[in-house]
């Protein structure tokens, strides 16, 4: 069995944050978890399909594998494969999807029941209980009739929804089909399907495991209660250095060369990643912080995760996803509660979303900065490289690249950033000197 993880995509839909595959989270990335996952399911042949925005990076993680680059990035699955399959030979295919985060007993039971298959394949589907927008297979008995995209509650085919692991018998014919689609947009993949289910034998294989999309920021959030540590022990490297009034409590992972100051306290499950600092005072809870953090005084740190070389100060962070090289001034908050506690929707690529969630506060990008005393409203984004001033009420998305200011009656002043923000090892200097 060969497995093609495909990981090609531009993230659009992850804005203001920048690829989810390489995104920091619990010490590693969704990548890396997608593949340590099919390793451990068996699968040690493993072709990753990227794109040329992060292949460089795919062939540094990973270079004992093979790393293709995706030509046409727009013609989604379809251009994944085309790439893939001439390479793969007579080897049955599991085409994995990089954003679906699953049980690696779901990869191995695939697996065992191709050994008897001579043609068609098998699709891995969630069986729900409640409308999820997402594609529903139609069945015939056994066999996979089509599959039908968002068809809207009580439309339902089916309670499968298609899950992308799929396995083919034969990567040739799936080849064929896929050079025989005519249209030019992002489904050629499933128009390729529907066409080998009306002459190959497919299955749906039901599965009920963990099952986490990683389609949108807000997903890393719920990404955190399937990485986080949960034995129950803390696990300190020995080059960290806990002050003897800290409390370190429950399932915590504590980095290399980390330094948790007087009266800090970090319950668990959390991580905290190398070389960060959590000062005086300062409480980190079901979190992930990133390498090189500096958690300053006072700041409250809850439910959320932190990428690389993030600074705070007298601050409170709730159920938030921060880039990397972010630097909030003292009294920084995040709102991540409507007053009348209803979920809380995002506009994504010019519609509203729902999350899903009640609880949830600020995404922002990288190479951000902050003035003191700035608030964030539940749910809100904030594009990379953008500076708030002091005293701001951040209501909105804010654009990539701003400087934002708050006028008269609350008005909101957003124009075009001219300052840079500094690079990461800018501060270096001034962690030398904590201790």
């Amino acid at each position: 069995m060969l497995a093609i993880l495909i990981v090609a995509g531009r993230s659009k839909r992850f804005w203001p944050l920048e690829e989810k595959a390489l995104f920091p989270v619990v010490g590693t990335t969704l990548i890396e978890e997608q593949v340590r996952r099919l390793q451990i399911a068996g699968i040690k042949n493993i072709i990753i399909v990227g794109g040329k925005h992060n292949k460089a990076e795919f062939e540094e993680l990973f270079p004992t594998l093979r790393i293709l680059e995706q030509e046409n990035l727009d013609l989604g699955m379809r251009g994944a494969l085309l790439s893939a399959l001439p390479q793969c030979g007579d080897l049955p295919v599991m085409i994995v999807s990089g954003n679906d985060v699953i049980e690696p007993r779901a990869y191995a039971d695939l697996m065992k029941r191709t050994k008897t298959m001579k043609r068609g394949g098998l699709l891995l589907a969630r069986k729900v209980t409640e409308y999820f927008p997402g594609g529903y297979l139609t069945v015939k008995g056994k066999r996979i009739t089509g599959i039908v995209e968002k068809p809207g509650a009580g439309s339902e085919p089916s309670d499968l929804v298609n899950i992308v692991a799929h396995v083919h018998i034969s990567p040739n014919e799936l080849l064929a089909a896929l050079q025989k689609v005519k249209s030019a947009k992002d489904d050629g993949y499933e128009v390729a399907l529907h066409a080998l289910f009306a002459s190959h034998p497919y299955e749906a294989v039901p599965y009920q495991g963990l099952w986490q999309p990683v389609k949108y920021p807000w997903h890393l959030l719920s990404l955190l209660s399937v990485l986080l540590p949960t034995n129950g022990k803390p696990k300190i490297h020995k080059t960290a250095k806990i002050h003897k009034t800290a409390v370190i409590e429950g399932s915590v992972i504590i980095g290399k060369n980390v330094k948790v100051f007087a009266h800090a306290t970090v319950m668990g499950p959390c991580c905290i990643g190398d070389d960060s600092i959590i000062a005086n005072n300062a409480l980190v809870r079901g979190s992930s912080v990133g390498k090189r953090c500096v958690i300053g005084y006072n700041t409250e740190v809850a439910r959320s995760v932190l990428g690389d070389d993030v600074w705070t100060h007298s601050s409170y962070i709730g159920d938030s996803v921060f880039g990397q090289n972010i630097s909030l001034g003292a009294g920084t908050t995040t709102g991540n509660l409507r007053l009348d506690e209803a979920e809380i929707s995002s506009v994504v690529q010019g519609k509203s979303v729902s999350t899903g969630l009640q609880k949830l506060g600020a995404i922002i990008g990288s190479h951000c900065r902050t003035g003191i005393h700035t608030s964030f409203s539940p749910g809100v984004k904030v594009g990379s490289g953008s500076f708030i001033s002091s005293a701001t009420l951040i209501t909105e998305d804010i654009p990539e690249g701003s400087f934002v200011k708050m006028e008269h009656a609350g008005k909101l002043i957003i124009r075009e950033n001219r300052t840079p923000p500094a690079g990461m090892n800018a501060r270096e200097h001034i962690r030398k000197t904590l201790s």
